[in-house]
């Protein structure tokens, strides 16, 4: 038995990066009856589920390790998906944080008997929290761009969580100026 004290964690700047290409992934389903809505299109949420099982197989690739979704930013549907396309959910990792990870995702859509290219029908961002067994957040290591177009995708995640920071300041500030004057929410 020694005295000495357990090795500390190693800082975020300590992990070695890992290159954008090392998490991605490309996640396919087909679109069928029991995925439509009330007006005969593919529903919304099994949309968003794919969105997030894609980004959460990336967060774990890239973390080495369990992560959870901590928000979901600006999903967009830009096409109705309907019964019979062929679904691709494409994500990769923008941002690394200490603990945390923006992951970005594209939703392709084409019809699983055509040769036709696909068409963009959704985007969506995620931040995910990479967690030990505890459940406790822990260190990521950094994303490492390895493209112009990656680089351009970590500075706009960088925007992006400057404005969730700000938002969520915003917010807290107003509800600690309404609970001061006496205002119930």
């Amino acid at each position: 038995m020694t005295d000495q004290a357990p090795a500390a964690e190693p800082a975020a700047a300590d992990l070695p990066g890992k290159p954008t290409s090392a998490s991605r992934t490309t996640l396919s389903h087909i679109m069928t009856h029991a995925d439509t809505n009330l007006l005969g299109t593919v529903h919304g949420g099994v949309i968003m589920k794919l969105v997030d099982d894609a980004a959460g197989a990336v967060a774990g690739r890239h973390s080495g390790g369990p992560a959870v979704t901590a928000s979901m930013d600006e999903m967009a549907f830009l096409e109705p998906v309907r019964v019979g396309d062929l679904v691709h959910v494409k994500a990769q990792v923008n941002w690394t944080g200490r603990t945390s990870m923006e992951v970005g995702v594209r939703v392709l859509a084409e019809r699983w008997n055509e040769s036709t290219p696909p068409t963009q029908v959704g985007s969506a961002y995620l931040v995910f929290a990479a967690v030990d067994a505890d459940g406790k957040p822990r260190r990521v290591p950094p994303v490492v761009p390895e493209t112009e177009r990656d680089e351009r995708r970590c500075q706009e995640a960088q925007i992006r969580r400057t404005h969730r920071l700000a938002r969520r300041r915003a917010i807290m500030e107003l509800r600690e100026k309404r609970a001061a004057e006496g205002l119930a929410d």
